[in-house]
């Protein structure tokens, strides 16, 4: 049995396939993914997969170990983040058993030494190039001499080389374990990608928009560039599914497709707790072993992959996971709740990028989500979510020239990505209509928020006071806390905690702030 795991750099729950469980204003009724839609209906589609953090790199260390990102040491950090060779990685636990294993593109980084849980360059192939990093960029600089489809095709060509390079290497009668990991649908992006090179009109999003947003051209010309690499991803996806097929070992191989956190760029979502932050897509093929068809409803986190993966192969992890396998869920023949135990989710974040750059203390957070409710702990209010607004006022001057202005934004309120999006709303925040939702992207948060999904599914108003939902509050309180004490958090078994001084927290000199 093989392994194959598509893993896309900020891609959260963007796939055709769930417009159909989802309201008239989704933003997946725009797009087509039919390569992970083929995955899901032929085998199994999961609506609530969540990251254990909206960062790549803590959230890809709880991956490749199965715990939470904070068990990881520094791997729980983006900048400064350091791989412990002592812990244990899942594709280093099967090669020890026999797979052969390989990695195209980002496995874990920023950080020392890039990709090492994978086995670093020693398990790359990336001979054919990695321009599909680049996606919308070079395709768009080729258009006009070859022409849209040819400059997709060139870098599709790409992703076919080099997963046959892999496949080449792979020695007879050994199983592989392969990791594909483009980074396209990370910024930056060709502004105006998503129309040119995917037909995606950026206002057919009017009225599209959730409600802390701006419903404005420059927005939703933004959010449409972001799906065209969606899209783009997915054609990805469809060349490995292809050359399976080609050499018949697509039924013989786990399929898994999923993304690391939300959309960069976009207020409330990548580095936040709330759902467009953490919720992802997440589907998997296995014929053997996955009966096709079928909806879950069940609530994961990522970090349930490493055993999952270990136990469909057949291999004992090291250690005991925080994460839990999903052969179980995988395996059963029922749709909607499988696993009764499997009710909610904790999610967290400590530095991110911002705390590198002006020596700042990190942003720590932990959250609980369940099926209608999102319960967040900020353990610093006083301190910036998105980063130091140091340098805002020095904007004024400049032209609403959004593609100029975004780079110029990059270093003021750093933990959220340079985009045209941030550029619209700092350039506009005085006016009357965009202060609200520029508070709620940018401004300082309560210590505690709360909201009550059903009534509220853009989670803008914070009902943490509202005596109505006390005795949820402290139910969703308890059983937060109690994960976050069976596991070991350092927020909450650490006084102090390690999280607030160096290595964790502090000025760096030798790394590169992306």
């Amino acid at each position: 049995m093989n392994i194959l795991f598509a893993f896309a750099d900020d891609w959260g729950r963007y796939a055709s396939v769930y417009a159909e469980h989802e309201g008239p204003d989704s933003w997946n009724r725009l797009i087509e993914t039919p390569n992970f839609d083929r995955v899901a209906r032929e085998g199994v589609l999961f609506k609530n997969a969540f990251v254990p953090a909206p960062s790549c790199t803590p959230c890809r260390s709880s991956i490749l170990t199965g715990n939470y990102f904070w068990q990881t040491g520094l791997g729980a950090i983006l900048v400064g983040a350091v791989w412990n060779e002592e812990l244990q990685s899942y594709p280093l636990e099967l090669e020890k058993a026999g797979y052969h294993i390989g990695h195209t593109y980002k496995v874990w980084s920023p950080g020392k030494t890039a990709n090492a849980p994978y086995g670093g360059t020693r398990t790359a192939y990336i001979d054919a190039g990695q321009k599909f990093g680049n996606f919308s960029h070079n395709a768009y600089r080729r258009k006009d001499e070859i022409g849209v489809e040819g400059a997709k095709e060139e870098l599709l060509q790409e992703t076919r080389q080099n997963f046959d390079d892999f496949l080449q290497a792979v020695p007879d009668g050994k199983p592989f374990c392969y990791w594909w990991g483009p980074t396209n649908t990370h910024r930056t992006w060709e502004q105006g990608s998503g129309k040119v090179l995917w037909g995606l009109e950026p206002d057919d999003l009017k009225g599209r928009m959730p409600a802390f947003l701006p419903d404005v051209h420059e927005v939703r010309e933004d959010v449409a560039d972001y799906l065209g690499e969606c899209q783009a991803f997915d054609a990805g996806l469809g060349v490995l599914l292809e050359r399976l097929e080609e050499i018949g070992e697509l039924d013989n191989t786990l399929v898994v497709v999923s993304g690391d956190h939300g959309i960069p760029g976009l207020p409330r979502a990548k580095c936040n707790l709330y759902d467009i932050g953490c919720e992802v897509a997440l589907a998997a093929r296995w014929p053997k072993r996955i009966a096709p068809g079928r909806v879950v409803e069940d609530f994961v986190n990522l970090m349930d992959l490493a055993p999952t993966f270990a136990e469909a192969a057949g291999v004992e992890m090291m250690e005991p996971t925080a994460g839990r396998s999903l052969m179980p869920v995988l395996e059963s023949p029922e749709n909607g709740q499988i696993d009764a135990g499997r009710t909610f989710v904790v999610t967290g974040r400590e530095r991110h990028v911002n705390d590198a750059r002006e020596g700042h203390r990190p942003y720590p957070q932990r959250a609980i989500r369940t099926q209608d409710y999102l319960y967040i702990i900020n353990f610093e209010p006083d301190r910036w979510p998105m980063g130091d607004p140091k340098g805002l006022d020095d904007l004024e001057a400049l032209p609403p020239e959004y593609t100029k202005l975004q780079w110029e934004t990059r270093a003021v309120y750093a933990d959220l990505d340079a985009s045209p999006t941030k550029a619209w709303m700092i350039h506009h925040r005085s006016e009357e209509a965009v202060r609200p939702l520029f508070e709620l992207g940018f401004g300082k948060r309560p210590r505690e928020e709360l909201y009550e999904l059903t009534t509220d599914p853009d989670y803008v108003h914070n009902r943490a006071d509202d005596p109505r939902l006390a005795e949820i509050k402290e139910e969703l309180h308890n059983r937060l806390m109690q994960v976050l004490q069976e596991q070991d958090d350092p927020r909450v078994t650490e006084d102090p905690c390690r999280f607030e001084s160096q290595p964790y927290a502090g000025e760096l000199q030798d790394f590169q702030i992306p």
